[in-house]
This record gives C-alpha cells, sequence and structure tokens, in this order.
C-alpha cells in the first residue's frame, strides 16, 4: 500500500501530469482525429464530384486560412483567453464536418476546405499557449511532447478509421464522424479553467490587426526551419494517397499509422532531450533524419521500404515537432506568447500549403512524377540542417 502511495504522490506532485493537462491532451487527440479521418479519402471524393485537377487545393486552401487566421488567434489568445479560441476552432470542425455532405458539388467542396482551416488556425495556437500557461518552464518541451504526443496519435487513428469507415459504409459517414469526434473535443474544452489573467471580454475590435500584431519577429528562426519541415508534410498529405495506390496497399492511412506510430515515443523522448541537452541539438538531428526519410519514401517500390520511410519520417518529424514549439516558446515573450505561437503555426501552415499546391500542380496524375517532389521536400529539409548548423556554429564563435 504505500508503495502505491508513493507513486501517487510522485504523480500528482508532477509538474505536468494532472486533470487539467488530461483534458488539454484528450480534446487534442479527439480534434486531431476529426480532421485528418477525411485526408486519404478527399482525393477520391473529390474527382467523383468531376474536381480531379484540383486536388492539389484539398490541403492548399485548408492551410491558406489556417495561416491567415493565426494573427487574429494569436491576438485573440492574448487578450479574451485561451479556452475560447479553442472552442471556436473545434466548432468549425464540427460544422464543416456536417456540411460537406450538403454541399456536395466541386465549388461547394473547395469553399468548406476553405472554411475548414480556421479550425486548425485557432484551436492549435490556443492549445500551446494553455500548455505552457499550466507548465514550469523547466518542462516545457515535455509538456509539450506529450501533448502532442495525442495530436499525433488522432493523426494515426484518424485516417486509418476514415479508411476503414469509407471502405465499409460511405462518405457521408465518415464526414459525420468527423464532426462527432470535434464536438467532443470542444465539449471537453468547455469544462476547462481559463489561464489568462487578465482578460478582456471579446470586441469587433480585437480583429483589426496592424503589422505589428502579424509576426512575431523574435521567433523568426524557429518559424524558418518550421517552414523548410512541413513543406514535405504538405507533400505527403497530397501524394501519399496515390503513392500508396501505386505499391499496392489497399489502406491509403496506412503511412499515416506508421509514420505517427513511430513518432509518439520519440516525441515524447524528444521533448524531455531538448529540456536537457538543447533545443538546437534535437531539431538538428532530427532535419538528418527527415531528409533521409523522404528519400526513402521516394525510392519505395515494395511495401517494406515503404514501412521504412515511414517510420524513419514518423522519427524525424516526431524530434522536431516538441522541440520546434519549445523553441517558440522560449523566444516568445510571455505576454505575447499567443501571437508567438501564431507566428510558428503561419510558417507551419505556409510549408504544409506550399508543398501540398506545388506538389499536386508538379503531380499531374502522373505517378512518376511522385519521387521528384519528395525529393525536393528533402533538399528544404537539408537547407534547414545548414541553417541550424550555421546559427549553432556562430553560437560557438561569439
Amino acid at each position: 500500500m504505500s508503495f502505491i502511495k508513493n507513486i501517487a504522490v510522485k504523480y500528482n506532485s508532477h509538474p505536468i501530469y494532472n486533470f487539467k493537462f488530461a483534458l488539454v491532451c484528450s480534446s487534442s487527440l479527439l480534434f486531431s482525429a476529426s480532421y485528418n479521418m477525411l485526408i486519404p479519402e478527399l482525393p477520391a471524393y473529390l474527382s467523383s464530384l468531376g474536381g480531379a485537377k484540383y486536388i492539389g487545393l484539398i490541403i492548399a486552401l485548408f492551410t491558406l486560412t489556417a495561416g491567415i487566421s493565426r494573427p487574429f488567434s494569436g491576438r485573440i489568445t492574448d487578450t479574451v483567453g485561451r479556452v475560447p479560441v479553442m472552442v471556436f476552432g473545434a466548432l468549425v470542425c464540427v460544422l464543416c464536418g456536417v456540411l460537406y455532405p450538403v454541399l456536395n458539388t466541386v465549388a461547394g467542396f473547395l469553399i468548406l476546405r476553405l472554411l475548414h482551416g480556421f479550425s486548425t488556425g485557432f484551436k492549435p495556437t490556443a492549445t500551446s499557449a494553455y500548455v505552457a500557461d499550466i507548465t514550469p518552464q523547466r518542462a516545457w518541451g515535455e509538456a509539450i511532447g506529450m501533448q502532442s504526443l495525442f495530436y499525433s496519435t488522432g493523426m494515426a487513428v484518424g485516417p486509418a478509421v476514415g479508411s476503414f469507415i469509407k471502405m465499409n459504409y460511405s462518405y457521408s459517414t465518415l464526414f459525420y464522424i468527423s464532426s462527432a469526434c470535434a464536438f467532443l473535443s470542444m465539449l471537453i474544452i468547455l469544462n476547462m479553467k481559463e489561464t489568462l489573467s487578465p482578460k478582456k471580454k471579446f470586441t469587433w475590435s480585437l480583429l483589426k490587426i496592424s503589422r505589428r500584431d502579424i509576426i512575431a519577429i523574435e521567433v523568426l528562426p524557429a518559424g524558418l526551419v518550421t517552414f523548410l519541415c512541413y513543406a514535405s508534410y504538405g507533400v505527403m498529405l497530397t501524394l501519399i494517397p496515390d503513392w500508396t495506390t501505386h505499391i499496392g496497399i489497399a489502406n491509403k492511412g496506412l503511412f499515416f499509422i506508421v509514420f505517427t506510430i513511430s513518432s509518439l515515443l520519440i516525441r515524447f523522448i524528444a521533448g524531455k532531450a531538448s529540456d536537457k541537452y538543447g533545443r538546437t541539438v534535437v531539431i538538428t538531428l532530427g532535419l538528418v533524419v527527415l531528409s533521409v526519410a523522404v528519400v526513402v519514401i521516394g525510392l519505395a517500390t515494395s511495401h517494406l521500404l515503404f514501412i521504412v520511410g515511414a517510420i524513419l519520417y514518423g522519427v524525424g518529424m516526431g524530434g522536431l515537432t516538441p522541440s520546434l514549439n519549445a523553441w517558440t516558446i522560449d523566444m516568445s515573450r510571455p505576454e505575447a506568447r499567443g501571437k508567438a505561437m501564431a507566428t510558428m503555426y503561419i510558417a507551419l501552415e505556409a510549408g504544409i500549403g506550399i508543398g501540398a499546391l506545388f506538389s499536386g500542380w508538379y503531380y499531374q496524375s502522373t505517378i512518376n512524377h511522385i519521387p521528384h517532389a519528395f525529393y525536393a521536400s528533402s533538399v528544404l529539409a537539408i537547407i534547414g540542417l545548414i541553417y541550424m548548423l550555421r546559427r549553432n556554429t556562430s553560437a560557438v564563435n561569439k
């Protein structure tokens, strides 16, 4: 009994693991699953509507509004509060999931993809600020690593569940279940206590954004590396479904399952490692693995090599994500934490969007073009690696 009591005391005294943090993680998992379960099936769905030539816009439109909304979500997060911004982001997912079966034309679909992007433009920004608020600075890397682990679990479970639903039921069922997951995520958020103090009431004047409200200059180094990393993710989201089919794998969500599972433990370890050894060390190693991973995926002609590439990609991105988030918070000012996270997410969405747009444009349903897009994303990761090495060298020389 004393042993169990000691464990309980240690658990309750841990700077991260408490009920409030559990709510954040649960909401993140459901929110991530809600929109990621759609991704593997959207190219085929758009094609069935007669919009095959617009496949590159599926991710690009989503990330466009996500990026545009970041300055607004950052400002509202720093003034009105973290919880209202998270609720709004989840609510957008709820509504879009319900409307996809209703607006079943190419134009209607593309409009919804544009609107759907507001969800990730708002919720992750406020979630990151909330996690930083409830966690001691010495454990930011570990906390963000754990929260992103749950988010990544949603990324893994979502596509697999989405493909299963589509294979056994229908697109409409898939959209409604997506909406239901987002609704549960929103219910959890409504029971969370606000951490911002003092806070203001929402007024329309808060939506008047000046140039100073768009970018937090102090976190641009993290933003640049984030952009270079996540361009590859935009390529993956756009081309992996067709590349999976070409290789002969029926479940289009397999890549996302393997990639995310491999990133789960790495995210937790990387977060703690970045707290102990420094953000730049972990980020540099992550860039090395990422640059190799996308080349392996492009070279994949068998199931085994494809899965190896997915594992490496998960390890690379799993190491980078919590470290980049924590690095952003390290460089941010406490009173502008929302703006800092918004800046980082603007870079993230820009990377995903540009990667998706250009890979979709280049692909043009020519399967031999897909590896070239993967190789190009490896080049971007190498540029990020060179930047980090030069930055580290400059810091040592000083």
